[in-house]
């Protein structure tokens, strides 16, 4: 006992030493420091595999719902052909969402079951696609197995979305799933039943990509611009169309930013202030001097504007500019501003190619954006020929399940910068609305949409 005494006030009277205290400090300042940097590369590293896990998660969340949009698509097409096409983008989809979900950091039965799930249903819409290829058409069996799988991915669909909530607000963390994945992860799930997925023998069927600016926007890129009509105009001759587009009294500045050569459609480039302090942009085209695109931002605090009163109001800005029989189409509304696309109508006949977009403020109606890229593209008066396939012939080549509400012709573009006119029906199977369109010349179908009706637009995929 004396002797551990003795060693104690040893180790007090080297510390009273100068050069044992600096030694000890040091030391302890090393310490501290290692800690502090592996404590830094920690939170580094977990902030580097949070990102990771996030962006395999949404990006399967991504996949699931074109899985699920492209499975309704499937139940509604009534072509071999446009089958196929459909039934490979499932595969395609279902594969891509397989990836993304072995990447996630956890393990339990019920991701095996949404693996094996998501499996079969790219297995499935392969084989599916092959026989659609050979000239076969889906049997009956086909098609309830279709629908199995529709139900099972609209309810998968649902949790991904349900948990990326969970995720966005952080209710849950991925360190929490990654901990304790069974009991969260597979509560989450746990309505997708193991029964359902062993049941599945094979799999599933179609997918397409969602167009966000309305039906048929993506293929607004004709080289012909039938549209651009008149002669190359000057900068100032520009400028001189910005000042009439938004009413001289309007602008207090305007700048150029010179002529872009590199586009689509050339165009004069102006950056606009204006006498209430609001910031605008435009382009003129060089031939002909049309407007390209308008934008200008302000917030917009109240919606006292309906929809149809917004859809009015476009028409008549529209005609306004001697850009007549436009009819409204799809809209998007956020923030209190709606753009809604609008189509030309010749004879009855709807061109989706001869698109305009408009930016409609809906607390007074102010019009902040326009863009006609489709419309100066594809836009001409067509000559429509008489239809080899009557309206009633187009009509029995439609899928028994589409319970029709709405129908008409319509000419649409096709990914080959082509144009097609086509019987257009619009109807419903169980709760979701649909497009078919049926060539008037062959009885083809052309193409399938999905319509998404949500409280912020109506949109297609």
């Amino acid at each position: 006992m004396a002797s551990l005494k003795e060693k104690v006030y040893d180790w007090k009277d080297r510390l009273k030493d100068r050069h044992m205290l600096t030694l000890v400090v040091v030391l302890i300042t090393i310490i501290v420091a290692l800690g502090l940097f592996t404590y830094k590369k920690q939170i580094e590293f977990r902030q580097a595999s949070e990102n990771a896990y996030n962006m395999a998660f949404f990006e399967l969340v991504d996949d699931v719902d074109s899985v699920e949009a492209y499975l309704a698509k499937s139940l509604v097409s009534n072509s071999s052909e446009h089958g196929a096409e459909t039934l490979t983008y499932v595969w395609r989809e279902a594969n891509l969402a397989q990836s993304y979900l072995s990447r996630l950091p956890i393990n339990s039965s019920e991701l095996e079951n949404t693996a094996k799930f998501l499996n079969q249903v790219s297995d499935y819409s392969y084989s599916l696609s092959r026989k659609n290829i050979s000239g076969n058409e889906l049997s009956q069996e086909d098609l309830e197995k279709l629908t199995e799988l529709h139900k099972y991915s609209v309810e998968l669909k649902n949790t991904l979305n349900q948990l990326s909530e969970d995720l966005n607000s952080g209710r849950i963390s991925w360190g929490e799933l990654t901990k304790k994945g069974s009991p969260v992860f597979a509560q989450e799930v746990s309505n997708i039943s193991k029964e359902s997925f062993s049941n599945m023998e094979e799999n599933f069927h179609e997918y397409a990509g969602l167009i966000y600016d309305g039906a048929f926007s993506e293929h607004m890129t004709n080289p012909e611009r039938k549209g651009l009509t008149g002669d190359n105009i000057d900068e100032q001759t520009a400028r001189q169309r910005v000042m009439e587009f938004l009413g001289e009294n309007e602008i207090k500045e305007v700048n150029s930013n010179g002529l872009t050569e590199n586009a689509n459609i050339q165009s004069y480039d102006f950056q606009i202030t204006k006498n209430n302090g609001q910031n605008a942009w435009i382009a003129i085209s060089q031939k002909g001097g049309h407007i390209v695109f308008f934008n200008s931002t302000r917030d917009v605090s109240a919606e006292v504007i309906t929809q149809e009163q917004a859809n009015e109001m476009g028409q008549k800005f529209l005609e306004s500019k001697e850009i007549k029989n436009m009819k409204p189409t799809y809209f998007l509304k956020q923030n209190g501003i709606v753009t809604i696309n609008y189509a030309y109508v010749q004879s009855g006949v709807t061109m989706y190619p001869d698109l305009i977009k408009l930016k409609i403020a809906l607390d007074n109606g102010e019009i902040l954006g326009m863009e006609t890229t489709g419309y100066l593209n594809s836009h001409t008066e067509r000559t429509i020929p008489e239809p080899k396939i009557s309206q009633d012939e187009a009509r029995e080549k439609i899928n028994k399940n589409l319970d029709i509400i709405d129908e008409g012709m319509a000419v649409i573009p096709t990914e080959f910068q082509t144009e097609v006119l086509c019987w257009e029906f619009k109807g419903m199977v169980e709760d979701r609305q649909f497009l078919v369109y049926i060539n008037v010349e062959t009885g083809k179908e052309e193409d399938v949409l999905v319509i998404l009706e949500t409280p912020n637009g109506m949109l297609t995929m």
